[in-house]
C-alpha cells in the first residue's frame, strides 16, 4: 500500500469561491489536497482564509485528537485555465444560474486533463443541462454538499444523461476519502433530494409569516427545540415508525394518514411581496440582535461539533461517518 505520509498530494481545482466554494477549499486543505482556486473576486483571498480559520479549529474538535494530515497548500489562481490545469477533481461552486454554470462548465471541460472528473455544487440544476456545452459531458457529476460543507457529511451525487457510471463511481470515492457521506440520487429531479425536502419546509415557513401566524425566531424555535433534534440522527421515516410504537409505521399510518387530507400545509410558495420581504428581513435581523456573520459561524460550527461528536460516541447517523472518519485518520497516522 502507498505511504500516504510520501505520496504526492493530489491537487483539487476549485472554481468559484463563494460561501460554498471556500467550504469545499477547507474540505480539501484539511485532509492534505492541495488546491487551487478560482474566482474573480479581488478579496477572494481574505474571505477564504476566514473560513478557514473557522475549519481548522472545528475539525480540531471534532476529531477529538485523530491527527489530521498535513494541511495541503492553498493557490489563488489567476485564470480559470491555470487552476484545472493538471487537477486530480475538479469542483464548480458558481451562483445558481443555469446559463453560467454550463458556459463555465464547457470552458473547464475545454482547458482540464480529458480524465478528470468534474463535479458541480448547484442545488437543484439538472446535470443533463449543465453537460450541453461539454465535448466530454461523461465525466460532468453534481456533488451537491451542504453548508457549512468542511463540517456536514452529506453529499448529494446525481449524474445526467450523458454522465457514466465510473465518473460518478470515482466522484463517490473522492468525497467519501475526505470524511464526507455520498448519496446517490437514483432519478434526475430538480432540487435532488434533501433541497426539496428543504425547500418544502421553507416554503411552509413564509407562509406562516405571511399570515401572520408565527415570527422567524418562533418558527426556528419549533424546529431547532423539537423535531430539529430527532432529524439530526433519526431523520423522518424512522422518527415516525418509532411513533407508531410496537406496531411501527403501518399504524402510524393508520392513525395519521387522514391527518393528510386535512388542510395543515400549503405547499404551493407565497409570493414574495415587499411586505412579505420586510416582514422576514426585519424579523431575521431582530433575531441575530446584532451579533455578527462570523460569530454566528463559529457558533454554528460549535454547535455541530457539539452534536456529531454526540453522535459519534453512539457511533449512529452521522456520527458513524465521524468516527469512521477519526479511525481512518488514526490508522494513516501509523502510517496504515
Amino acid at each position: 500500500m502507498t505511504d500516504r505520509k510520501t505520496a504526492a498530494p493530489r491537487t483539487a481545482a476549485l472554481v468559484g469561491g463563494g460561501v460554498i466554494g471556500a467550504g469545499w477549499a477547507a474540505r480539501f486543505l484539511l485532509d492534505g489536497w492541495n488546491v487551487r482556486l478560482f474566482d474573480p473576486d479581488p478579496e477572494i483571498a481574505r474571505k477564504t482564509e476566514e473560513v478557514l480559520k473557522n475549519a481548522r479549529t472545528a475539525q480540531a474538535e471534532l476529531m477529538k485528537g485523530a491527527p489530521l494530515p498535513a494541511e495541503g497548500e492553498i493557490v489563488y489562481s489567476a485564470t480559470l485555465a491555470e487552476a484545472v490545469a493538471g487537477a486530480d477533481f475538479i469542483q464548480e461552486s458558481l451562483p445558481e444560474r443555469e446559463d453560467l454554470k454550463i458556459r463555465v462548465l464547457a470552458e473547464i471541460d475545454a482547458a482540464a486533463p480529458a480524465e478528470t472528473v468534474i463535479g458541480s455544487s448547484t442545488s437543484g440544476l439538472l446535470p443533463s443541462r449543465l453537460q450541453l456545452g461539454m465535448a466530454r459531458p461523461e465525466r460532468l457529476v453534481v456533488g451537491h454538499p451542504f453548508n457549512p460543507v468542511y463540517l456536514l457529511p452529506l453529499v448529494e451525487i446525481c449524474g445526467g444523461e450523458k454522465t457514466s457510471e465510473a465518473a460518478c463511481e470515482t466522484a463517490a470515492g473522492i468525497y467519501a476519502s475526505i470524511g464526507m457521506k455520498p448519496l446517490r440520487v437514483r432519478k434526475e429531479i430538480d432540487g435532488f433530494i434533501a433541497d426539496r425536502l428543504l425547500e418544502a419546509l421553507w416554503r411552509e415557513a413564509l407562509w406562516l409569516v405571511n399570515d401572520g401566524v408565527a415570527t422567524v425566531e418562533e418558527i426556528d424555535d419549533a424546529v431547532r427545540y423539537g423535531a430539529g433534534l430527532r432529524w439530526s440522527f433519526m431523520g423522518t421515516f424512522l422518527t415516525y415508525r418509532l411513533a407508531g410504537g410496537e406496531d411501527g409505521m403501518r399504524h402510524f399510518l393508520a392513525q395519521f394518514g387522514p391527518a393528510l387530507k386535512l388542510p395543515w400545509t400549503k405547499l404551493e410558495a407565497p409570493e414574495l411581496t415587499e411586505e412579505l420581504i420586510d416582514a422576514v428581513a426585519t424579523q431575521s435581523d431582530d433575531q441575530a440582535g446584532g451579533t455578527s456573520l462570523r460569530e454566528f459561524e463559529a457558533l454554528r460550527d460549535s454547535c455541530l461539533v457539539s452534536v456529531m461528536s454526540g453522535l459519534a460516541d453512539q457511533r449512529y447517523a452521522a456520527g458513524e461517518v465521524v468516527e469512521a472518519r477519526r479511525e481512518a485518520l488514526r490508522a494513516r497516522g501509523k502510517g496504515e
